[in-house]
């Protein structure tokens, strides 16, 4: 039975890969010097070119897999303000004056998005759709339900909730005890936005080049010396914007950073009236589990992609594609028999305090730790810190000012991750 779920033709490459128009880049010899060199070519990446090269700076992007390979076509393409924290434990931190600014720039990386969408050449299929976030427990309603009467201090969320016996409306499932819908976050469709961003950071001037993995990087009298599998680079200032796939490149980051697997499937095509009858919206999708699901239709509304954080250590998508279609199934039982067309796993790059940071260190910059929300956020960031190494910011941002913590013994082997999921799974079955 397991054999019969995998579709002909499954593939272990993310959908949207799939379906992602190529972007051809040029033939670029490493140059001796250059102005900044930015490793990471997604997101974080791309957005900082764009500062960069269009300030005229000499910009190099280097990329160990082909530009987007990591998390910028294997995640979601769910928009929100990114902030996982709420508001109180900001304000318990780091004060209120802080934690508005926080909350602001959460705001701010959805505006940026907004804004970018509608820039020539950048095509994302930017929607606002609205999250639904459902309540897998009756009690977690309610507190859902006093969350959206009491408001945000400083975001307008226009929150609204859907009771139990309104959910056909939303969402066609039994599983959840009604929930609640935030308008304002969006979908886009990542097959078209990272392809549209490498075009016009090479329009803009950066050179990009990919299958060139930097293996070190040094501090030199001038800068930087980096040095790649095609060789080295002089480089007066670098911008690591690797998130989840920094590795061992900056120790001081890799004990900062904790890699954690996240896992999607993306069914066959479905027929349009079951489709239209458990997904009525076109809205993202989310709920109450701390080992949270994450999930949507496909931009043409033919597929369900459907996530989460179902191994620890596993990373053969074959497997973990069995795990999350038994929790679709759980979900929507109508999906029993829906066959998988891919699977593909990635890693998001955690913090120990849940936020994502900015820090530049003489010249070196570092922009991630999104959390599992970075689409938004690693855009946003990316174009910030960019800003900053061209020489453009003026006022720090808020990531920049709070610490970025590690913890004794972390090496960047996240050893404790087991004990943690044991504890969040406990939890999840009693709604704690």
């Amino acid at each position: 039975m397991t054999e019969a779920l995998f579709a002909d033709g499954y593939k272990t490459t993310p959908y949207w890969q799939d379906v992602a128009p190529s972007v051809p880049l040029p033939d670029t010899a490493l140059p001796p010097d250059i102005d900044v060199l930015i490793v990471g070519g997604g997101y974080t990446g791309l957005n900082a070119a764009l500062q960069t090269a269009g300030e005229g700076l000499g910009t190099l992007v280097l990329d160990a897999e082909h530009p987007g390979w990591g998390c910028s076509l294997r995640n979601g393409g769910q928009l929100s303000t990114s902030l996982k924290p709420s508001f109180a434990a900001l304000t318990r931190k780091y004060g209120i004056e802080l934690a508005t600014q926080l909350c602001l720039e959460g705001q701010a990386s959805l505006d940026y998005m907004h804004a970018l969408a509608s820039e020539d050449g950048i095509d994302m299929g930017l929607r606002e759709v609205g999250r639904f976030h459902g309540a897998h427990k009756p009690h977690l309603y309610d507190t859902l339900a006093k969350d959206s009467a009491a408001g945000h201090p400083v975001w307008t969320t226009d929150t609204f909730m859907v009771p139990r016996d309104e959910m056909a409306a939303e969402l066609g499932t039994e599983a959840y005890h009604g929930g609640i819908v935030f308008p304002r976050h969006c979908s886009i469709d990542v097959g078209t936005y990272h392809p549209s961003l490498l075009k016009k950071a090479l329009r803009t001037g950066a050179k990009v080049k990919g299958a060139c993995r930097v293996l070190s990087i040094e501090r030199s009298s001038t800068g930087f010396t980096v040095l790649t599998t095609e060789g080295a680079v002089r480089a007066g200032k670098v911008i690591l914007a690797t998130n989840g796939y920094s590795g061992a490149l900056s120790s001081w980051h890799q004990r900062r950073l904790i890699p954690i697997g996240s896992y999607v499937i993306a069914t066959e095509e479905l027929p349009s009236d079951l489709v239209d009858r458990l997904f009525p919206t076109d809205r993202v999708l989310s709920d109450t589990r701390k080992l949270v699901y994450y999930y949507r239709l496909s931009p043409d509304r033919k597929r369900v992609l459907f996530g989460g954080r179902v191994s620890l250590s596993e990373t053969d998508p074959r497997k973990s594609a069995l795990k999350l279609h038994r929790d679709m199934t759980a979900l929507f039982p109508e999906l029993a028999t829906a066959r998988i067309s891919h699977a593909w796993m990635g890693f998001v790059g955690y913090t120990f305090d849940t936020l994502m940071h900015a820090v530049e260190d003489n010249g070196l910059y570092f922009a991630g730790g999104y959390c599992g929300s970075g689409v938004g956020m690693a855009s946003y960031l990316g174009m910030r810190i960019g800003q900053k190494a061209a020489g453009l910011e003026k006022t720090p941002s808020a990531f920049e000012r709070i610490p970025f913590p590690t913890r004794p013994f972390y090496t960047g082997t996240p050893w404790f991750l087991a004990p943690s999921v044991l504890v969040y799974r406990m939890r999840d079955k009693f709604g704690i």
